[in-house]
């Protein structure tokens, strides 16, 4: 649905007020901080317009009007100011990255709390690692009743299982065993080990003890337990000074459904050619979510490695500030970590959001 230019204005003013105030904003405020050259009344009935066009909505007769999810839509794709940091800033937060790259074991719980005091809002670091795979097999025969399982990964870690059987076994079997596994188990993720490939394994094995069983079974629980995500939510607390969360039940309920971390960020709502995705209150999937926004970062992390660095807070956020220091925030994550190009220390740093494209001038 398009607006007229001083619709736009208008409707730009009102959700930047907004954002600064958390209060409802009226005519007569707009009318005082934006350059429009009409009257307080033609103001009153553009506002009027843009509430029937489901842009505002006006929470009491006589209050001002705030804006709604649309609203915030429109403003965040179309009317966004660019936003710059200041020298000040990306020198801190350069300074403040640098060290945590010293202490990598607590660098993600360090940069989502850095995240967190620089927006003043609940942060998410969630780090999603590939599927790991036994990259070698190696069967060690120890004696007729005995023999070890080791299995090299891909992510360089070792696996291994002492095996006892109630049946003897010789070495040729073992050494048959080894060389179907490397042939036929090695590189593939757990969803591909399936009873046609064991079966096909036991067969060319000629194995009727059932030592293929055996082994694909130590596999496949290997590969289960190496899948997955890390998450670490910090600043939940600073929900409470945001008025929208005043009501101790609603930021409760929001605080239990940050602590769990992981579900917060799923894969289909990143937008893999954009920077930054922003979820502005109904277009997050979880009902807990409704009424917040939420603003993600993408950051490269080497070795076919993504991390995610995100905030949640009210749908008054300061969309331009926060993706801002997200977005120079991940590419230095990026840039420390992947090996990416991050923007240079003390450069100013204008951030675009128009749609799902984002641009990034230095």
């Amino acid at each position: 649905m398009s607006i007229s230019e001083r619709k736009k204005k208008i409707l730009a003013a009102l959700v930047e007020e907004h954002i600064r105030t958390a209060e409802p904003v009226g005519s007569k405020v707009i009318a005082r901080i934006a350059d429009l050259g009409c009257s307080s009344a033609t103001i009153r009935n553009e506002l009027s317009e843009l509430t029937s066009m489901g842009y505002l909505e006006q929470p009491h007769t006589s209050a001002g009007r705030v804006p709604t999810p649309a609203g915030y839509r429109i403003y965040v794709n179309e009317l966004m100011h660019r936003q710059k940091l200041s020298l000040e800033e990306t020198e801190e937060i350069e300074r403040r990255l640098n060290d945590k790259m010293t202490q990598l074991d607590s660098m993600m719980s360090d940069v989502g709390k850095m995240a967190s005091q620089l927006t003043d809002y609940p942060s998410l670091m969630l780090t999603s690692y590939a599927p790991a795979t036994i990259k070698r097999f190696d069967l060690i025969y120890i004696d007729a009743n005995t023999f070890i399982i080791v299995a090299m990964l891909s992510n360089n870690t070792v696996k291994n299982k002492l095996v006892h059987l109630p049946i003897s076994v010789d070495s040729g079997m073992i050494a048959k065993l080894s060389s179907l596994f490397n042939a036929n188990f090695t590189g593939i993720s757990n969803e591909k080990i399936t009873p046609l490939l064991i079966n096909s394994t036991e067969r060319a094995a000629d194995d009727t003890m059932g030592l293929t069983a055996v082994i694909a079974s130590f596999a496949m629980e290997i590969l289960a337990g190496q899948s997955g995500v890390e998450a670490f939510v910090t600043g939940e607390n600073r929900l409470l000074s945001q008025p929208e969360f005043r009501d101790p039940d609603k930021a409760h309920r929001l605080m239990s459904y940050l602590s769990g971390g992981g579900h917060l960020i799923s894969g289909n709502v990143i937008d893999p050619n954009s920077d930054i995705t922003v979820l502005i209150g109904p277009e997050n999937v979880a009902e807990e979510l409704k009424d917040s926004s939420v603003v993600i970062a993408s950051y490269d992390m080497g070795d076919n490695t993504k991390g995610l660095i995100g905030v949640v807070g009210p749908t008054r956020m300061d969309y331009s500030a926060v993706a801002a220091k997200l977005s120079f925030l991940a590419a230095g994550l990026s840039k420390r970590l992947g090996g990416g190009e991050a923007p240079p220390s003390g450069m100013h740093n204008k951030l675009i959001i128009k749609g799902d494209d984002i641009i990034d001038e230095h």
